[in-house]
């Protein structure tokens, strides 16, 4: 079985391993990217046959990233990626040695996420304000800390808003659809985000779509739109460094600054794992000692 071809292999585990273990789309994506690009690489040094590849051929490829420019945490990626390749090839009898246990793993530099401070936030929904769906994206996104993807696959249907004249005391909620191996999830909205999809409902048509953000033409509103829009707000307000990710970061930063509890900000967000909640307790002392300076007597 050693005599298997690259590319074959490659297809395997691409069409039966990755959809197996039920992948987001994004993951599938990027390991299908990353070992595509290892395969390119092995076949210009002359190998095209797995059982050809050895130890030193993974640690030049690495090497070869390295002097390339990528960043650890995307040489770390790439690594993870080689070694469920191989676990997959040793997993089927293709290889009888798996050499890449016997990478070392790139170092990953680690990177604050970026966190809009209240007068950057404020400013972005003060620049917004004058377009209704633009106003109510950002909005939702400030208030309920949801993921793009998940923003972008909103229906009219996974949005309740209370009746009659929204008050402080008044929640609406929002369905989230699971996907990828996550789970279904009901994310409250508060009165501010009740009343920026109210105002932006009432300039949508009645029943003529069935998505809760389009554009002029009908057509969803999709990732890469939306990032431009929020780009051009950013660039207009002077927020340097930020992203749609970014929104998402300030809701978790200024809930745990603020003292919700750590689990509800989880439930809400959609972790799965506690441990990736409990970065915003260390950005929110963070955001403490920036407020202590910016505001020192």
């Amino acid at each position: 079985m050693g005599g298997m071809k690259l590319q074959q292999a490659l297809d395997e585990f691409k069409t039966i391993y990755l959809p197996a273990r039920n992948y987001a789309p994004r993951t599938r994506k990027e390991y299908a990217n990353d070992l595509g690009e290892l395969v390119t690489f092995l076949k210009q040094t002359g190998i095209v046959r797995i059982r050809d590849i050895a130890l030193n051929h993974l640690e030049r490829y690495l090497a070869h990233l390295d002097q390339k420019g990528y960043a650890g945490a995307t040489r770390k990626r790439k690594t993870v990626a080689i070694r469920t390749f191989f676990s997959f090839l040793a997993q089927e009898g293709y290889v009888t040695n798996d050499v890449s246990r016997r990478l070392i793993t790139p170092y990953s530099e680690y990177k604050l996420p970026r966190v809009l401070t209240r007068v950057e936030y404020q400013r972005l929904i003060d620049a917004c304000a004058g377009n209704p769906r633009d106003n109510a994206i950002v909005i939702l996104l400030l208030q309920t800390g949801i993921r793009l993807s998940e923003l972008v696959h909103l229906t009219l249907a996974d949005v309740e808003l209370p009746d009659g004249d929204i008050s402080n005391q008044d929640f609406g909620q929002l369905r989230i659809l699971g996907g990828g191996g996550r789970k279904d999830r009901i994310v409250p909205l508060n009165s501010k985000a009740c009343q920026a999809l109210r105002d932006y409902l009432k300039t949508k048509p009645a029943g003529q779509f069935h998505s809760l953000f389009h554009n002029r033409d009908g057509s969803v509103f999709g990732p890469r739109g939306i990032q431009k829009m929020l780009y051009r707000y950013f660039i207009q307000t002077g927020i340097n460094g930020a992203s749609v990710h970014s929104l998402r970061h300030t809701f978790g930063t200024h809930h745990a600054a603020k003292g919700t509890s750590i689990k509800i900000i989880q439930e809400v967000m959609g972790h799965r794992d506690v441990r990736n909640t409990e970065i915003y307790l260390s950005l929110a002392k963070e955001l403490h000692r920036r407020d202590l300076e910016d505001n020192a007597l």
